[in-house]
């Protein structure tokens, strides 16, 4: 069984971050009951194909009605963690608000995620992803260097500095009511997550490591060594050889190993670099550089869209990729050495469970 089998977490329906933490919870073992209001998905995709929603019983309320609220903390009594994305203060104005969930379970971990925070300024202000990595600094960095920024999906703000953000509170609260006996509230902002995830760049920008401009540094696509690179066939492969060793094996793999190969530590000589990289890489097929260069410690991979990745070896090999009830997926994770991660059950109907559970709890 998961590692969290025997806890119970409450998720209010939403978008982004909060159902995608519930989803890491509910891969992890933990029963997740997801409140979701009467209608049709906001996302406009069909809830049983919804993989945030796999392994998750649904429940349909209308939070608006008194009697919903009733069964909402009578939910809450017998869970171990909340999980809810609303603005600052809708909570409380429903009868939600952490007072009354801690009037009813004191050892509740309240888990609130958000783009702002719960105060400051912006707190009240709509936004979603590309706005909380604008002002983290995330974004500036993204793109090339004549380009506007770029946006990398909503993997920054929404899903490493929300969910997994709110997941690491969540857990850590959970550990610590076990020697407390009491909850808390978790207040994951989807800013300061984004702002944690660019540690390493604060450093690097206070010692004068970084530069502001776009495709200058070493980790944005400035380095030729740290870069994608188009292939014969109009595809690409991407290229990490930091270290310096790792850097000749790449050399001498591709054929461009010699004594007047330009410095790369020197900047300056990135253009030239770069301009060899280019036209050596379009000689080949991406396929053809695969067999290259694949498993070897030149720190290749092939650039794969996201309907080729289920069929790449390694992939494959690790059973990464899993197809549920005729739904390709990731598969759960992380992978422990005792505890098993089932295989989830398939999204269900927007609130399948919905008569389910009102009669295991008394409704």
């Amino acid at each position: 069984m998961g590692p969290l089998k025997g806890y119970r977490i409450v998720e209010l329906g939403g978008l982004g971050p909060a159902p995608m933490c519930g989803l890491l919870l509910a891969d992890l073992g933990a029963e997740v009951i997801v409140i979701e209001r009467p209608g049709k998905s906001e996302i406009g995709i069909a809830s049983t194909k919804t993989i945030e929603r796999r392994g998750k019983r649904s429940v349909e309320l209308d939070l608006k009605q008194p009697r919903s609220i009733e069964i909402m903390l009578k939910l809450i009594e017998t869970a171990d963690g909340l999980i809810e994305g609303f603005r600052p203060g809708a909570m409380e104005r429903l009868g939600l608000g952490p007072d009354d969930c801690f009037a009813r379970n004191r050892k509740l971990i309240y888990g609130r995620i958000t783009g702002w925070g719960q105060d400051g300024p912006l707190a009240q202000a709509a936004g979603h992803d590309i706005n909380y990595i604008a002002l983290s600094g995330a974004l500036y960095a993204i793109g090339l260097a004549d380009r506007p920024p770029v946006p990398p999906l909503n993997l920054v703000g929404d899903y490493g500095g929300g969910a997994m953000y709110l997941a690491c509170g969540l857990l850590a609260g959970l550990l610590e009511a076990q020697n407390s006996g009491q909850g808390q509230v978790i207040d994951a902002a989807m800013l300061d997550g984004s702002l944690f995830l660019m540690s390493l760049f604060f450093s690097l920008h206070a010692t004068d490591h970084w530069h502001a401009a776009r495709g200058a540094n070493h980790l944005d696509g400035g380095a030729p060594f740290y870069r994608t690179y188009e292939t014969k066939d109009g595809r690409f492969v991407a290229v990490g050889a930091l270290e310096q060793r790792f850097y000749n094996e790449l050399l001498a793999r591709i054929g461009l190993a010699g004594p007047n190969l330009p410095d790369r530590h020197n900047p300056e000589n990135w253009p030239n670099l770069t301009a060899q990289f280019t036209k050596i890489f379009k000689s080949k097929t991406q396929a053809e550089w695969c067999e290259l260069l694949e498993g070897t410690d030149a720190c290749f991979a092939p650039v794969l869209p996201v309907g080729d990745v289920a069929d790449h070896s390694h992939v494959k090999a690790r059973s990464a990729v899993c197809d549920i009830a005729g739904l390709l997926q990731p598969s759960p994770g992380p992978r422990f050495s005792r505890s098993k991660l089932e295989t989830p059950a398939p999204p269900e109907k927007k609130g399948a469970s919905t008569a389910i559970i009102l009669d295991e709890f008394g409704f």
